[in-house]
């Protein structure tokens, strides 16, 4: 089944670029483009598609806040931010707006591909052009180095079952521990605990960049 996607950007060509690629892609379904945020909150509101491509530094509203409003309405929409800034600010506003990527203009169209796939099965995508985001403060829900150890392979997107390998561990045991984590951070899967993982500063963007360029053919 293809995935579904809407466009927002504010740049015309940089749009219709986007656009024509997307609709030759296979796998994907292109269900609409957006020029603001405001119609890109309604494509969204309207469709619900798998993905939504979203410009940051948009007219009415920008796409930090069409993220925002995605995440409150508890749609199905996994957000990957298409941006030409990657500044600390940036990054990390997008992040806790609720945003499952974030990957630059100047990336080539195999690794938006990848990412696009990443963020719609429910993982986590940070660019890997970006690096060397300094840590946050971390005050609280501190996680064990083995508990740590199985949600960076899981953001890597690794199964249970290559996590048991990988360690020597029961499958049950990974799942034990993932629990453990979704407890301490009161959250509902692994997208939510990996990004209050980042936002707390427990967990780094260079560890699942590393793990993303480990994992390129």
């Amino acid at each position: 089944m293809a995935i579904t996607l809407i466009l927002a950007d504010d740049h015309p060509m940089t749009r219709a670029g986007l656009a024509f690629w997307l609709t030759r892609t296979d796998g994907f379904d292109l269900l609409g483009e957006a020029g603001d945020g405001i119609e890109a909150w309604r494509l969204i509101e309207e469709h619900e598609p798998d993905a939504a491509l979203m410009d940051i530094e948009m007219p009415r509203e920008n796409g930090i806040a069409v993220t925002r409003r995605v995440r409150q309405a508890r749609l199905k929409t996994a957000v990957l931010m298409l941006t030409s800034y990657k500044a600390r600010q940036y990054i990390m506003a997008s992040i806790q707006a609720g945003a499952s990527g974030f990957i630059l203009k100047t990336a080539s169209l195999e690794e938006l591909e990848k990412a696009i796939i990443t963020v719609s099965r429910g993982d986590f995508y940070i660019d890997p052009a970006i690096s060397n985001l300094p840590e946050l403060s971390s005050t609280a829900n501190q996680l064990s180095p083995r508990e740590k150890e199985v949600l960076v392979m899981t953001a890597q997107g690794m199964s249970g079952r290559e996590i048991s390998g990988e360690l020597g561990i029961s499958e049950r045991t990974v799942e034990a521990h993932l629990g453990a984590v979704y407890s301490k951070f009161g959250a509902k899967n692994k997208t939510e605990a990996v990004l209050m993982a980042l936002k707390s500063g427990i967990l780094l963007l260079d560890e699942l960049i590393v793990g993303q360029r480990d994992s390129l053919p």
